[in-house]
């Protein structure tokens, strides 16, 4: 029987993924389908709601936060490679996988505060946070709203600049464009059944919009990402709230140390945001990885694994524009 918000499957052994290989896709045998993960879920009670947790290792924290319509298992191929030496927190924002509604209407805001709070009732004080899409979005707005908070900023993919232009007069077409592109190729929420995600040319159909090549992703891992069936709950206002809070002019606040990081066929979200973010905050790095779309952890979980784990232990070099920066004028 398979308890609410947790994968399906259990058995095998960890990735052997390099960065000489570069595979698309897991390598091997994925990790995640070892875990108990029931016995890693915690139930937090935040003003008066639930939120549903993942509480995994012990170590320097890590929090990871999915995008729109995503939920904590967008995170799968990551979670137990960093848990080996990190105690990692994932979790469903509200509104989205099994965590309830917020109080409040949702904003930008209201979820780094959640984070915030979630940070809180673990007992953390700062965390790594690392974010994909949306989450990168909320992740950028904590370390500017509380920097203390934040120990390191990793940026994949992540929404804010593109979307002060959806509510413009004369692109207001994109927002219902965006907003089909998300619903549509995760349409197949509502179809909860392990038929239609081993449908190869229905997987290509339904996820070639967040990932460029869907037929090479193991079943098992998208019907991790689409076990909660239907649109969720938290969508439109989530998108909503997005469209409507411009961060640009605030990046430069940023000031913990940041790799962004972007799927060079990214059709959700456009390869030129990643250069935005990369010269407006202040100490960033830009990795973008060839042949990948918006899901660049799942898709390329190896590489970014490692380059994750490098910004980690800070082997990463700081940014040549930046070091320019420091020569004699």
């Amino acid at each position: 029987h398979r308890a609410p918000g947790y994968p399906l499957a259990v058995a095998s052994a960890p990735s052997t993924a390099t960065l000489d290989s570069d595979p698309y896709g897991p390598a091997g045998r994925s990790a995640w389908l070892d875990v108990d993960w029931v016995e890693h879920q915690r139930w937090l009670k935040l003003d008066d709601r639930w939120v549903n947790v993942i509480d995994i290792g012990e170590g320097p924290p890590v929090v990871f936060l999915h995008g729109l319509s995503g939920c904590w298992q967008n995170w799968l191929e990551n979670l137990p490679y960093f848990a080996r030496d990190h105690r990692v927190i994932a979790f469903d924002l509200p509104g989205f996988g099994e965590s309830e509604m917020p109080r409040e209407p949702i904003s930008v805001t209201g979820y780094a505060r959640t984070v915030a709070s979630v940070l809180d009732a673990l007992e953390i004080d700062a965390a790594t946070i690392v974010g994909n899409s949306m989450g990168g979005f909320v992740a950028a707005e904590l370390a500017i709203r509380l920097p203390g908070r934040v120990h390191r900023l990793c940026l994949v993919s992540a929404a804010g600049l593109s979307m002060e232009y959806i509510r413009s007069e004369r692109q207001r077409g994109w927002r219902q464009r965006l907003e089909n592109i998300l619903f549509f190729s995760l349409a197949y929420l509502a179809v909860r059944t392990d038929i239609v995600v081993r449908r190869p040319r229905l997987r290509q159909l339904l996820l070639s919009l967040v990932t460029a090549h869907p037929e090479r992703l193991p079943s098992a891992l998208l019907a991790e990402q689409v076990h909660n069936s239907g649109k969720p709950p938290g969508f439109d206002a989530a998108l909503e709230a997005m469209t409507r809070y411009p961060i640009r002019d605030r990046l430069g606040e940023i000031a913990a140390p940041t790799l962004i990081v972007w799927g060079a066929d990214d059709r959700l979200v456009p390869v030129g945001d990643a250069t935005e973010f990369e010269w407006l905050i202040p100490e960033a790095r830009k990795l973008l990885y060839p042949d990948t779309g918006h899901m660049v952890m799942l898709e390329r979980p190896g590489r970014f694994n490692a380059d994750l784990r490098a910004f980690l232990d800070e082997t990463f070099a700081p940014p040549l524009a930046r070091a320019w920066a420091h020569l004699p004028q």
